[in-house]
């Protein structure tokens, strides 16, 4: 192809050549309505990709039409080692919710892309013990995604409340060390983004939708306002070492002489912040702000009236 092919032409060239690849055969009629062009131009584009030495070809009468030989394939070299390596982890990744039947298809681009180290990571997205309800749950999901149907769930809040929700499915994000899913709700009547592991009891109903009326935002909190914040220093007991480095970032983490880390951090000022902190049972200490602490310790001494009643 010479340099007086421009780059949507190169562009088109090479769709071109995928589709033909995929289907057979193309009339001229066909390709010139999928690229909006006049039949002319396809024409001619067929020209150059014979000059360029692609196998293709035009015939006539019934059943006629442009073709490309069936033992033609791609030039790995378009695409580079660091791309093909990106292909296959992507792929590896979505294995693990079955968008894709992988095995078979990481083999067929492993051998074209000479690669035969293609089982060197594994991504698995369920929980510890989870495995089986976490992968149903997307699977339920990606399906119903893919399909553009509805769905309804029970979803536990922040905030101590758990409601119905019956949603347009849009999109699945990973964001923060958990999976969210983005979606249209039809209670709200407006989008919002919801904890997967917090969606209890997915169901598809029959309804559908059309997802090009939909065009969800950026990834929201899972009550779709944003968290009010509170800044927080924190002491942690030197055996507590994983769950700090697990749980924050290390910019906000000052290892002390002593063994202990004083973590500084915006945390959500809500029902879950407290829960978080008691999670870490003696190995914390709230330096600041002392309403924080004075909330916990009226949580401590709740917690205590269960086990030893007055």
């Amino acid at each position: 192809m010479n340099c007086g092919v421009d780059k949507l032409q190169i562009n088109r060239l090479f769709e071109i050549v995928y589709l033909l690849l995929n289907k057979k055969n193309v009339t001229a009629n066909k390709l010139a309505e999928h690229f909006e062009v006049s039949k002319r131009t396809i024409l001619r584009d067929i020209d150059t990709l014979s000059a360029a030495g692609i196998p293709v070809y035009t015939s006539q009468g019934k059943g006629g039409g442009i073709f490309i030989l069936d033992n033609f394939v791609l030039n790995q070299a378009t695409i580079s080692d660091e791309e093909q390596n990106q292909i296959l982890l992507a792929l590896q990744s979505l294995s693990a919710t079955k968008f894709v039947s992988a095995d078979e298809l990481l083999s067929k681009l492993g051998a074209l892309f000479d690669k035969s180290d293609t089982d060197w990571i594994e991504v698995d997205f369920s929980r510890w013990g989870n495995t089986k309800p976490d992968k149903e749950r997307f699977e339920i999901l990606k399906r119903a995604i893919l399909k553009r149907q509805t769905i309804t769930f029970s979803y536990p809040s922040s905030y101590g409340e758990t409601i119905i929700r019956t949603v347009n499915p849009l999109k699945l994000v990973f964001k923060s060390k958990a999976w969210y899913l983005q979606a249209y709700c039809l209670l709200k009547n407006d989008y919002r983004t919801f904890k997967i592991n917090r969606m209890l009891s997915v169901s598809v109903t029959s309804d559908g939708f059309h997802k090009q009326d939909f065009m969800p935002p950026g990834v929201e909190s899972s009550d779709h306002m944003a968290p009010v914040l509170t800044h927080l220093k924190l002491q942690f007991a030197p055996y507590a070492a994983y769950r700090v480095y697990d749980e924050f970032d290390t910019k906000d983490v000052t290892e002390n002489e002593d063994g202990t880390f004083t973590v500084t951090a915006d945390l959500p000022d809500d029902y879950w912040l407290y829960g978080f902190l008691l999670s870490f049972g003696t190995a914390i200490k709230v330096v600041e702000p002392t309403s924080v602490r004075d909330i916990l310790i009226t949580q401590v001494t709740e917690i205590k009236k269960l086990y030893l009643p007055e």
